[in-house]
């Protein structure tokens, strides 16, 4: 059996792709020291599973915390990290956080990745590394335009590091791209917690609906698109994390054609958040209350995938529908809404 280090395997989609992993005959072990996430996942994906995953609560930032995970673990087979800063708004706020963290725990992990001849690496990336291109849908190929907030140069620089690394290395690497995971498990038992008050518009539309949120506002309506806000391409968390166990066993399997690939993981389908709020009114039948607001610093414009190449390659296609992704994000948020009423332990935000 294929050991398989996750870092931040207790944030939103660390979680759903160690499920994926463990249904797919893989071992796990997590490392997250949950600053932004909660342990108590871990039970819920054991309920899901039956499985249980050990969590290394370390600061990947701390070098010798790191390489205690494998001096432990010498039969790690390949690593997938997702461990990371990803708030675009906070970002803009606070770079020198997002540079450090987000940078520093990238190049322990690759450091020990190298040491302890760990040679398949999936790396979580994101479609902020595009900027703000001149045509969409965007792929693999597409420039790079600079990135309009600190994150998205995170994941650019990111993306430079590994392919410096492999160049003087055994090290085999996919870097997935994300566009908008939205969406929970199908049962209800793990699903996106922002911590706060939620930056991403899922969370912000059902913690509103829910009531969580006294209003939700648009940030913007004023863009050239066909209502004024922005245009996103939204996928199914549970889609993405099947990428992962696709684009691993891509690497296992010695498919790769080049030491260090790339794959978009989008629909290919570009909506607007207007669209998205009225898809949401319809999938849940609850009414939103939002405001349209001014724009935010650090957002895209528009943007959306081409996913050729991962159908192509990986045998990726995403299964999950708009409706899907709404009617699960609600589930989820009705669950943890019924869960505080039980007092059930890190159910709440």
């Amino acid at each position: 059996m294929n050991k398989i280090l996750v870092t931040g395997g207790c944030g939103y989609i660390g979680a759903h792709t160690i499920v994926d992993l463990i249904e797919n005959g893989f071992e796990v072990i997590s490392a997250d020291n949950n600053s932004r996430s909660n342990e108590n996942i871990l039970d819920a994906i054991e309920k899901i599973t039956g499985k249980k995953v050990k969590n290394y609560k370390v600061d990947l930032c701390i070098y010798d915390d790191v390489v205690a995970i494998f001096q432990e673990n010498r039969d790690i087979a390949g690593i997938i990290h997702f461990a990371a800063y990803k708030s675009v708004g906070e970002s803009v706020k606070k770079p020198l956080l997002y540079f450090e963290n987000n940078l520093n725990s990238l190049i322990n992990i690759l450091k020990c990745a190298v040491e302890f001849n760990v040679s398949n690496f999936v790396f979580s990336s994101s479609c902020t590394v595009y900027g703000n291109p001149d045509k969409i849908p965007v792929t693999e190929e597409t420039p790079m335009k600079p990135a309009e907030s600190a994150y998205g140069a995170t994941k650019q620089m990111g993306e430079q590091i590994i392919r410096e690394v492999i160049n003087s290395s055994s090290i085999k690497a996919i870097l997935l791209r994300y566009f908008n995971p939205v969406g929970a498990h199908p049962s209800a038992l793990i699903g996106e917690l922002p911590l706060g008050k939620p930056e991403n518009l899922v969370p912000a539309i059902t913690q509103t609906a829910i009531g969580k949120l006294p209003m939700m506002q648009v940030w913007g309506n004023d863009y050239d698109t066909r209502d004024g806000s922005c245009v996103r391409d939204y996928i199914h968390v549970c889609d993405i994390a099947h990428a992962h166990i696709l684009g691993l066993n891509y690497l296992l399997q010695n498919k790769n054609q080049t030491n260090c690939d790339v794959f978009n993981l989008g629909t290919g389908n570009g909506y607007t958040v207007l669209e998205i709020i009225d898809e949401f009114e319809k999938a849940s039948g609850t009414k939103l209350n939002y405001k349209i607001g001014p724009r935010r610093p650090g957002d895209v414009i528009a943007i959306y995938a081409n996913n050729d190449k991962a159908k192509k390659l990986l045998g990726w296609n995403p299964e999950f529908n708009l409706q899907q992704m709404m009617a699960t994000a609600w589930k989820w948020e009705l669950k943890l809404k019924e869960d505080n009423k039980l007092n059930i332990p890190g159910s709440a935000n």
